[in-house]
């Protein structure tokens, strides 16, 4: 094969009325795509974390108000909304998945390059334009990843498999305060500086190469025909409705802005938490104290994992966000050790929500689930709301005191957990996707061994391509 034969071969462009077998993926068959995908996971993981060890850099080293500091977190989830109901929607419903990871993974790398010059001219709006364009990418990359993992493979497990994914984004979160307790809070600021510079530097080299590794790789693409077949198949037929009418998905949107923004202001001001309630502690112990939050979160997430084995998903969602508000109200009165730990145990509790929100309101979306899953990622913009109103009440009450925020917030997520349990018209789509087999056998055995096409699929395209009513022979394509 040429190389043009090869560039051909890996054309991004794909039709979303043809069923492909996708949608019936058995749990071998969905490894390789899933295992691909899950590294974009750890990737966005790693840069929410330095972006929360950055808000406290910055604080310091550019002496700006805990406020403005949120900026950072403003001008990064602010993008997601132009991402997932703009550019990176419109590339996915029209080109594919693969196409959205690879345009994603590239504005991922435009930013973290543009970061570099505006850490040189210590320029916060410079460096917070530059963080939107990585927001931006990382909203691509949200709009395709997340659904893709939902629904590539038996949609049984989609809450599992989605759950085991973001654990890696929660790994990501570890590694990053742990790199920024050492890199920028133990030098001067000039060499911490520098030392930021060179950690874009090495992002926006490694997403360039994950970008050409997508484009060379082969995974199964998706189709909106896969998606009405599977919603089928499982008879919740909730997409038979017009889009404005999912109502379903409209509340787990606003559940996810709710909830998002809850957990990033959380996490933003969990170094300034620990360094007034902790008097003893420094920059440095704080943003490792930090990484050991964000360790409960991610071993909360295979915890929950696990958990959905044996308990539905939608139940599991319903204890984990209520007791976020059980153990949240405490810290916002208790100091010292006991105040840190409550933040523990509520970082442990958040880290299923994000993806649970996120598959339970796709389900029986069927062809809709392309724009749906555009919807439940802008539903991340409340991370741009909700750190900054967090931020006015630290600087004019204490952050302990701040927390009132989050929780308010908690609240209002936990009202979508409370209507996928007990509201029939939630509750029934859901439960159909848990029961179905749907790829859970090996429905397509009867699959050409050399091109990898059911008899079923080489008749219809045959069909296509020399107008004859004949089928070939079992076995042949």
């Amino acid at each position: 094969m040429g190389f043009m034969d090869f560039v051909r071969s890996r054309s991004l462009k794909v039709k979303d009325n043809k069923r492909t077998k996708a949608a019936e993926l058995t749990l071998r068959e969905s490894i390789y795509p899933i295992a691909l995908v899950t590294v974009l996971f750890f990737l966005w993981g790693f840069s929410y974390g330095l972006l929360d060890t950055l808000n406290k850099h910055f604080q310091n080293t550019l002496n700006i108000t805990k406020a403005r500091s949120a900026g950072l977190q403003g001008a990064y989830f602010g993008a997601y909304p132009l991402a997932s109901l703009g550019h990176a929607n419109w590339i996915l419903r029209h080109y594919g998945y693969r196409a959205t990871f690879m345009w994603g993974l590239f504005l991922y790398g435009v930013g973290a390059f543009i970061a570099i010059p505006s850490i040189k001219a210590h320029s916060f709006g410079g460096f917070c334009a530059a963080i939107a364009i990585v927001g931006s990418g990382l909203g691509s990359l949200e709009t395709a990843a997340n659904p893709y993992i939902t629904v590539c493979g038996p949609p049984k497990y989609s809450e599992i498999r989605i759950n085991i994914s973001q654990a890696f984004n929660g790994i990501g979160t570890v590694i990053a305060p742990v790199l920024g307790s050492y890199v920028f809070f133990t030098f001067d600021d000039a060499t911490a500086l520098e030392n930021v510079q060179w950690v874009y530097v090495a992002i926006g080299i490694f997403v360039f190469l994950l970008a050409f590794a997508f484009f060379i790789s082969t995974i199964p693409e998706i189709t909106d025909a896969d998606m009405a077949f599977q919603a089928s198949e499982t008879h919740a037929n909730a997409d038979d409705k017009p889009f404005w009418k999912q109502y379903r998905l409209f509340h787990a949107a606003g559940a996810q802005f709710c909830y998002t923004g809850a957990q990033i202001a959380i996490a933003s001001y969990f170094i300034n938490y620990v360094r007034e309630t902790q008097t003893w502690s420094d920059d440095a112990s704080a943003a490792r104290f930090l990484s050991g939050a964000q360790g409960a979160f991610a071993g909360g997430r295979f915890f929950g994992s696990f958990l959905m084995n044996y308990v539905r998903p939608r139940w599991v969602l319903l204890a984990f966000l209520s007791a976020c508000i059980v153990f949240i109200g405490p810290s916002i009165t208790t100091d010292g050790w006991t105040g840190m730990s409550l933040l523990y145990v509520v970082l442990f509790f958040e880290s299923i929500c994000f993806p649970t929100i996120v598959a339970l309101g796709m389900r029986g979306l069927g062809k809709h689930t392309k724009r749906g899953s555009g919807w439940i990622v802008a539903g991340v913009a409340g991370g741009a709301v909700v750190p900054p109103l967090t931020g006015v009440a630290a600087d004019n009450h204490g952050t302990a005191k701040a927390m009132v925020v989050p929780l308010v917030f908690f609240v209002a997520a936990l009202s979508y957990a409370v209507a996928v349990n007990f509201v029939p018209a939630y509750r029934n789509p859901a439960d159909a996707f848990s029961t179905t087999d749907v790829g859970l056998t090996d429905r397509h055995d009867d699959m050409d061994e050399e091109k990898g096409i059911s008899d079923k699929m080489a008749d219809e395209r045959l069909g296509e391509a020399e107008h004859v009513n004949t089928a070939p022979e079992k076995g042949t394509v």
